[in-house]
């Protein structure tokens, strides 16, 4: 299966499409129009970005057998070690030479960049639950501002900000500051501005600062996955100036940028909405949105059908529109009604396809919903961190604001579709497909409050290596293994780059997990310390090489995908049930840390799996966990908690029990 991550991102233009120049600030710059201006171009990096390395053939071989090691006994991890020689010095060494050929011949993008958006878009199951994962905000932390038309109106035009920004060039380029004190200073930026685009890179990098790959932006707005049979596309229309709103199923237009691209007045934002709220209608008898759940080739069947049947220029304007916004018509309960309602809803309320759908609920509880395909979390945080900000340090309306006196019934366009009932069929069965799989996923949520970042650096242990950890445990004592556990972590230092895997299942944490669950009693504090010390040093080794393109998934990712381009015979290792094991990840892991989050998560990437959203705090750690019949999300939780409980005890110097 695959995998699906929100990111484990590097902390903290396309103008129009990747490399496109930036426009100047002779571009309208009323106050209002723009999040920010920056002195460098948004895209000034781009062109000199470092390109992702091919990892050498041994180190993969190497890396690999180190993730086997804790899941395999002896006698199963000769016959790996076997396949493995016999690969390295037979067909791997050939398929080897032949991706570092192509790769010499495509210096525009990365080795993995073309495999990794086929493997996406010729994954035939649904984007709800499969890859469609979901960060909710945080309330605006003036209470009266979480008002749904009031959020809902600032947001919108926060977000608008945000396009007109990045398109114009005006956006502060990505960059990962080691020493921001040099790097993240006005002189810097003065200087590093004058610098060709071809050379920026090493002028950030002489102050220990990295700029981080932006090709994926272009796709955050007006962008949408098209379902096509075998293999869907992703279509982009930056001229298209209106947004796409969701309400009780039905679909709604107006424009958000005039004819000259500026953002309109925001209390006409604000009395559309408004208008759209005040819409009576029921929900539809056959809303149209449960298509967009549906697997692909069937969805693209219906929609050639739809496209026949006459709605081929209302579709346009779903697909075109800047984004979706979705007001739904009820308040969030709790946490897990939370993580539910955005991260499938009832089905009636969503455009899954589009790059992303911003969703409202009725007390204003806010979350993006994103497709996976078209990028990665580096790309949409950025966007929410600066949606949250802009929208509650400078937010365009205030509660008090009065909508414009403006006929929105002339300007809003409701859209309605013509359905046979081939198309009606269609969507029944969608719907129900959607209820029965829906139905099956339990999530549940934990918050423990004995500590976090602060004190575990004061360890000298890594806080997201002790989160790591504590899965490890809590596994072992709910289901007595250790399983094959995905870490994602970003490669966007590189041009091109997406992801890579960091394999939290070591032979440290299986020695240490096993240490507290199975011999507490045996070991003392002191002892239990230098374990977590080991598995945190090589959580810290495995993060940096997998940040820095030297993990062993994509490597081996881009060699099976090679053996298929090319048509030949599946060499032995891809045929090991070893490998299909490690493959088959049912710990799959992803952190978010930002103070924009309030929490974040996706469904498990395999039916007996757990999805893990995860973020340690100052003084804090926060996880949401997904799972299906076959698995217990809130027991795992509980083993969780002991686990992170032992931990601190241990930290502490107190004596475990069992």
């Amino acid at each position: 299966m695959v995998p699906r991550l929100l990111l484990r991102a590097w902390p903290r233009g396309p103008a129009i499409g990747p490399g496109a120049p930036c426009r100047s600030l002779s571009a309208d710059s009323r106050p209002g129009q723009y999040l920010q201006h920056s002195i460098v171009p948004t895209m000034h990096y781009q062109d000199s970005l470092p390109r992702l390395p091919i990892p050498k053939l041994e180190d993969t071989i190497r890396r690999y057998l180190s993730a086997q090691k804790p899941l395999l006994d002896d006698s199963q991890f000769r016959k790996t070690e076997q396949f493995c020689k016999s690969f390295e010095n037979g067909i791997g060494k050939e398929l080897h030479k032949q991706l570092v050929a192509r790769d010499k011949q495509n210096k525009h993008t990365s080795y993995i960049s073309g495999p990794w958006f086929d493997m996406y878009l010729t994954a035939r199951d649904s984007v709800v639950l499969n890859f469609n994962p979901f960060m909710a905000f945080n309330p605006d932390p003036k209470s009266e501002y979480n008002d749904q038309l009031t959020r809902a109106t600032n947001m919108t035009v926060s977000a608008i900000r945000f396009l007109k920004t990045l398109r114009a060039g005006l956006l502060e380029p990505e960059v990962f500051h080691l020493n921001p004190a040099k790097s993240d200073t006005n002189t810097f930026k003065r200087l590093i501005r004058f610098v060709p685009s071809s050379l920026s890179w090493y002028g950030a990098y002489l102050v220990n600062a990295y700029p981080l790959d932006m090709s994926q932006y272009f796709r955050l707005f007006n962008s949408t996955r098209l379902p096509k049979p075998r293999r869907d596309e992703l279509f982009t229309d930056d001229k298209a100036r209106h947004l796409l709103v969701l309400r009780k199923g039905h679909f709604y237009v107006f424009d958000v940028l005039d004819q000259d691209g500026n953002i309109v007045n925001p209390s006409e934002i604000q009395a559309h909405l408004k208008y759209i709220l005040e819409d009576n209608s029921p929900v539809p008898e056959f809303p149209l949105t449960y298509l967009t759940s549906e697997n692909r080739d069937v969805w693209a069947e219906l929609r050639q059908k739809l496209i026949h049947g006459g709605n081929e220029e209302t579709l346009r304007k779903v697909d075109s529109a800047a984004f979706c916004l979705c007001l739904d018509d009820f308040p969030i309960k709790d946490l897990v009604h939370l993580s539910h309602t955005m991260l499938h809803g009832d089905g009636t309320n969503r455009w899954f396809d589009k790059s992303f759908n911003l969703i409202v609920a009725k007390d204003g509880t806010a979350a993006v919903h994103f497709e996976h395909a078209w990028g990665d979390g580096v790309a949409v945080l950025r966007f929410f961190n600066e949606v949250f900000k802009d929208s509650t340090n400078t937010p365009a309306i205030t509660p008090q604001s009065q909508p414009a006196n403006t006929d929105s019934s002339i300007t809003v366009q409701k859209l309605s579709f013509k359905l046979n009932d081939a198309l009606k069929a269609g969507i029944t069965a969608a719907k129900e497909k959607f209820d029965a799989t829906t139905k099956t996923l339990t999530i549940d949520c934990m918050q423990f409050q004995r500590g976090g970042k602060e004190f575990l650096k004061k360890q000298k242990l890594s806080p997201d290596a002790v989160a790591q950890l504590a899965f490890q445990m809590a596994f072992l004592r709910q289901y007595g293994q250790t399983v094959a556990t995905y870490e994602s972590c970003s490669t966007a230092a590189f041009k091109h780059g997406r992801t890579e895997t960091i394999r939290p299942a070591s032979i440290f944490t299986k020695r240490c997990s096993e240490a507290f669950v199975r011999e507490p009693s045996k070991h003392s504090a002191g002892e239990l310390q230098q374990l977590m010390a080991e598995c945190s040093k090589y959580h810290g080794q495995l993060t940096k090489e997998a940040a820095m393109g030297q993990g062993f998934d994509r490597h081996l990712f881009a060699l099976r995908y090679l053996v298929a381009a090319k048509g030949i015979v599946l060499p032995e290792l891809y045929l090991d049930p070893a490998y299909e094991r490690i493959n088959h990840n049912i710990l799959s892991t992803s952190t978010l840390s930002s103070p924009a989050v309030n929490l974040g998560g996706f469904a498990p990437v395999v039916p007996d799996g757990f999805g893990i959203g995860y973020a340690v705090h100052d003084d804090w750690i926060g996880c949401n966990v997904s799972s299906y019949p076959g698995r217990n999300a809130r027991e795992f939780l509980h083993c969780v908690e002991k686990s992170l409980e032992d931990i601190f005890d241990a930290l502490e110097g107190k004596s475990i029990k069992a």
